[in-house]
């Protein structure tokens, strides 16, 4: 009886005043929630009979949207976190949307813009994925994950920023028109597509290097924060539903104070960027109003799940409570719950469903199997199988017994780094600049070399140098609640 209407958001930007737009449309269809989904779109469930009350409402306001199918993914992008989780990178506000801005068409394969120095945003769940240079400014790396396998390929060009949109339509182009070759194809090749690439009308320059995928380390994504004399405010929700209601009053609150934008991301929340200390009381007053809490725990946040799956979030909250229980340390792992055959979910350690019997549509006998990426990376597309067939009520523990294996792996990775270190270097005593300095309540790190610019405090300054009143630019934490650690523990270069 219920039926699904998404709405991509480019790149994950949304303006408050076209949000608020579509609120008033569901609103008259009686619709009182809304959820943000993996590919940042927003996902809204009606009736059946109410459904043409509200798509009605969408034409009239010239809203793209799908019923049931996603036969157009939405371009997600790594904006989202730009200036808040991403610093000290050519790859800006304004480069982001020259970039959504150009692609003119609607693609049918998923198309991901990240930058290359963050784990917020998956970089290769896409088709057709951009990963910045860390190089080059303005160039881009390119990886395929040809449709419906896990073959991937990594061009040896770099593709100037202009023409990202129109590489991506002739390439999108190609694959769509030999889908025998390109599509659910194990033997997809590369080089095959890329013959077929006209290459002289676009600024490309070989890749001198192969694209490096950062270290996945999920940043504390809700909350109030400051941020280069502003704050961000991210609003997560356990059950991943938004109130209309609530959606309503923060769309005007942007529009009141003069906020031309909002985001969505993959981890199915939204942040909003730059908020003046003197509407910050404003915002707090509308998370009370709505009564919106705040600080989950680390390991609630870094799950993902299938979009609209209540069953994966049932299982969620089931692993959740007994990681709390065993007091289990999972920072630096991103979980996934497939229920799915045919969903794909960004992970470090999977957890997907299946059945024993499965025969002319009839499936009994649940079942888990728990796999671990390739290094632990959730980027990476290999992985291994850990533990097959756990009934559910032994998937906690298999899941404890997952988690401690990649501890033992991110120890043994640490102690290799060490080794190397001695073998390549003469020197026994660390400098201060190996060290960094940690806050005990989010983790953020402030490092003497690099400084902290946007809070006017220069590169090379020493933490001891610092004023008594300096506080984390993330939580506000207080300077005595910092810690000195090595670099090498955190894998920071």
């Amino acid at each position: 009886m219920y039926q699904t209407i998404i709405i991509n958001f480019p790149g994950g930007i949304i303006s408050p005043g076209n949000l608020y737009n579509i609120l008033v449309a569901a609103s008259k269809a009686r619709i009182q929630y809304v959820r943000f989904g993996l590919r940042q779109q927003l996902l809204l469930d009606t009736t059946s009979y109410n459904i043409a009350i509200f798509t009605g409402e969408l034409d009239k306001l010239g809203i793209d949207y799908e019923v049931d199918t996603n036969n157009f993914p939405n371009i997600i992008s790594s904006y989202p976190a730009e200036e808040i989780f991403i610093h000290k990178t050519w790859l800006t506000e304004g480069v982001y949307k020259d970039i959504l801005d150009d692609i003119d068409f609607k693609p049918s394969l998923k198309v991901n813009i990240c930058d290359s120095d963050q784990s917020f945003t998956p970089m290769l769940t896409g088709n057709i994925n951009w990963i910045a240079s860390s190089q080059s400014e303005h160039y881009w790396h390119l990886i395929i994950r040809f449709p419906k396998t896990n073959v991937t390929y990594e061009w040896d060009q770099l593709c100037y920023t202009n023409h990202i949109a129109q590489v991506t339509k002739v390439i999108e182009a190609i694959i769509k028109n030999n889908p025998m070759r390109f599509a659910d194809n194990a033997l997809a090749n590369g080089e095959e597509l890329f013959a077929q690439f006209d290459r002289q009308n676009f600024i490309l320059k070989p890749a001198e290097n192969t694209v490096a995928l950062s270290s996945f380390n999920l940043p504390y994504y809700e909350g109030l924060n400051r941020y280069n004399n502003k704050y961000w405010l991210g609003i997560y929700r356990r059950d991943e539903l938004f109130s209309i209601a609530f959606l309503k009053k923060l769309c005007q609150l942007c529009l009141d104070t003069k906020l031309g934008q909002l985001c969505c991301t993959p981890w199915k929340t939204i942040i909003i960027k730059g908020i003046d200390e003197k509407d910050k009381n404003l915002w707090n007053s509308l998370l009370e109003e709505f009564e919106i809490n705040m600080r989950h725990a680390a390991n609630e946040l870094n799950f993902q799940i299938e979009d609209n799956c209540n069953e994966g979030l049932a299982l969620k909250n089931f692993l959740v409570k007994h990681l709390s229980i065993d007091d289990t340390r999972t920072f630096g792992i991103c979980f996934g719950i497939k229920t799915r055959r045919k969903s794909e979910v960004f992970s470090s350690i999977l957890i997907q469903k299946r059945h024993l019997i499965s025969f002319f549509g009839i499936k009994l006998f649940p079942v888990y199997d728990i796999l671990c990426a390739k290094d632990f990376n959730p980027n990476e597309r290999t992985g291994e199988i850990f533990s097959r067939n756990n009934p559910v009520f032994l998937l906690p523990e298999q899941v404890r017994r997952s988690i401690f294996k990649f501890h033992k792996y991110r120890l043994s990775a640490i102690k290799t780094g060490r080794q190397k270190q001695v073998f390549t270097t003469e020197e026994t005593i660390k400098n201060d600049s190996e060290f960094l300095y940690q806050c005990n309540n989010c983790l953020t790190v402030y490092n003497e070399r690099i400084g902290e610019i946007e809070n006017n405090i220069n590169p090379g300054t020493q933490f001891k140098d610092l004023p008594e009143s300096y506080c984390c630019a993330l939580c506000e934490g207080e300077k005595d609640n910092f810690t000195k650690i090595d670099q090498a523990i955190l894998q920071v270069l």
